[in-house]
């Protein structure tokens, strides 16, 4: 009987070391979990601060539906990721509102993308990415309208805008 007693404590006290380390595991996997992504957060800001551009209004002209203008990257953060850059168009006449324009890399000239015309100037550090103090020139195309208003909006939510003409 005596025997069945320290049987039982043992293995009590083992349940009570188990569920002592999964619940510390689970405190400190929970802890750096945390800090990683404080961690992120902080490298995300860093970089929307370190974030500029510009557009240049001489430097926008109107063909058709199309709107090729400049942006120049006056930050100090290199902006690549062109995929996740919108433009947003206000347009007057009969259609009037707002037209979202997404980046096509591969034609430009399509109704509803914008894409980038020509090369990057100067664009020889990274090629391909606008690094800063390099100037793009983008190519918008709208489906109607005249357009009033523009606006392009880097991936990580920085904004240029004016109006037109």
């Amino acid at each position: 009987m005596a025997v069945a007693e320290i049987i039982g404590a043992a293995v009590g006290i083992l349940l009570l070391v188990i569920v002592a380390y999964v619940i510390v595991g689970g405190t400190l996997t929970a802890g750096e979990t945390i800090a990683s992504a404080q961690k992120d957060l902080a490298q995300i800001s860093e970089a929307r601060l370190r974030t500029s551009i510009a557009l240049n209004k001489t430097e926008t002209n109107l063909s058709g539906q199309g709107l090729n203008f400049s942006v120049m990257n006056n930050g100090n953060e290199m902006i690549s990721d062109f995929t996740h850059m919108d433009i947003l168009i206000r347009v007057s006449g009969d259609s009037g509102g707002y037209q979202h324009l997404t980046y096509n890399n591969n034609t430009c000239g399509i109704e509803g993308t914008w894409c980038i015309f020509g090369a990057l100037v100067p664009d020889t550090i990274h090629p391909n990415q606008l690094d800063p103090g390099e100037k793009m020139w983008v190519w918008a195309t709208f489906t109607t309208g005249s357009p009033e208003w523009f606006q392009i909006t880097t991936g990580n939510g920085i904004n240029a805008q004016t109006t037109y003409p």
